[in-house]
């Protein structure tokens, strides 16, 4: 059997699957992690099948039947033929938004230090940062002292409504797909594995001053983009990774000080990339050999 999409138990899949019985596609709806999983027998109808999903979760309860047709989109409801995540399909991704709005409002966009010192990696009223050495003994020192969740707080920091803004939006248009189409634990693996990664490098590297989506908003680009290289299954336009690319490029050189008057969290972007584009490929991998 093959895999094509998990969907979370709200969304009911009884038209959908009596559809498919109409089509002659042998499948079965699995339920794993609070998701019912599709899958289906013939590979070579994924693509059409994952399409004809995508149509049905634009509006269930309107869903046309379409007897006697093969696997492919009926008619969509939306002018704009790209579908979306509803807020309903992915409280995650919308929640990790909202918290870091929250956030931004709570600590001025980073104006008030005592409260956004208790949210990046490290104390920095704490512990001296200015080497490596002293960076790695105030990690240590902190991990000691139970203070865990220092590891991946600085994600919901953000210094600027712009940083805000752009993160949150490319957040939920790669973010909120993971989560719908490969499931709710594949969205969590992602957004811990890259937080780690991409905060714990951009503190070795420059210290406990940085924060931002902006690693995770890295992590769910990497993982889009290599999964859909093994198995196409999420809307990604092929010059968003050549952007992404460059900007991250750009980010190692001067230019971002002159153009926004501060430095890029340059090893965060890498971090993340990377560690999306592990789990992705991981991911990936494993679901073409179900």
């Amino acid at each position: 059997m093959i895999r094509v999409a998990a969907v979370p138990q709200t969304v009911s899949m009884t038209r959908f699957s009596l559809w498919l019985e109409q089509q002659e596609v042998v499948h079965e709806i699995r339920h794993e992690d609070g998701h019912q999983v599709l899958m289906i027998e013939n590979e070579m109808l994924h693509q059409p099948v994952f399409k004809a999903l995508e149509h049905y979760l634009d509006d269930p309860d309107n869903y046309a039947e379409g007897a006697g047709s093969s696997p492919g989109p009926p008619r969509r409801r939306r002018p704009s033929g790209q579908w979306q995540a509803s807020p309903r399909q992915a409280p995650l991704t919308l929640g990790l938004i909202l918290l870091a709005a929250l956030v931004a409002w709570l600590t001025g966009f980073g104006m008030r230090d005592e409260m956004v010192a208790m949210l990046t990696f490290v104390n920095p009223f704490e512990y001296p940062t200015g080497s490596l050495d002293q960076r790695i003994e105030a990690l240590t020192g902190t991990l000691a002292s139970g203070q865990i969740w220092r590891l991946l707080t600085p994600d919901i920091l953000h210094f600027s409504l712009m940083h805000l803004v752009f993160n949150a939006v490319m957040l939920w248009y790669l973010g909120s797909q993971i989560e719908v189409i490969d499931g709710r634990g594949h969205a969590i693996g992602v957004f811990l594995l890259s937080s780690l990664l991409a905060n714990g490098s951009q503190f070795l590297i420059s210290g406990p001053l940085f924060g931002g989506l902006s690693g995770v908003v890295y992590a769910v680009l990497g993982y889009a983009w290599i999964s859909n290289q093994f198995r196409p299954r999420f809307q990604f336009p092929p010059a968003l990774m050549t952007v992404a690319i460059v900007w991250l490029l750009i980010g190692f050189t001067p230019l971002t000080q002159v153009l926004l008057g501060a430095n890029m969290a340059n090893a965060a972007h890498l971090g993340g990339l990377i560690a999306g584009l592990i789990y992705g490929a991981l991911v990936s991998s494993q679901l073409r050999q179900q």
